[in-house]
C-alpha cells in the first residue's frame, strides 16, 4: 500500500530527497506520491513537518 500526501502539505519539498525510489514529484503545484513506484518504506513520513504523509 502506497503512502499519500494530504491537503495539509505546504509544498516545502522536504520529503522529496528522502524517498529512495524517487516516487515523490510536484504536479500542478502540489507534491504527490506515485503509488506504482512507492515501496511503502515510510522514509518520507518522518521528514514531513506538517505530518501530511500517511499510509493510504
Amino acid at each position: 500500500m502506497a503512502h499519500k500526501i494530504s491537503d495539509a502539505c505546504v509544498n516545502c519539498g522536504s520529503c522529496v530527497g528522502d524517498c529512495p525510489v524517487d516516487a515523490i514529484s510536484e504536479k500542478d503545484g502540489q507534491y504527490v506520491i506515485d503509488a506504482a513506484v512507492c515501496t511503502d518504506c515510510g522514509a518520507c513520513v518522518g521528514s514531513c513537518p506538517t505530518e501530511a504523509i500517511s499510509a493510504e
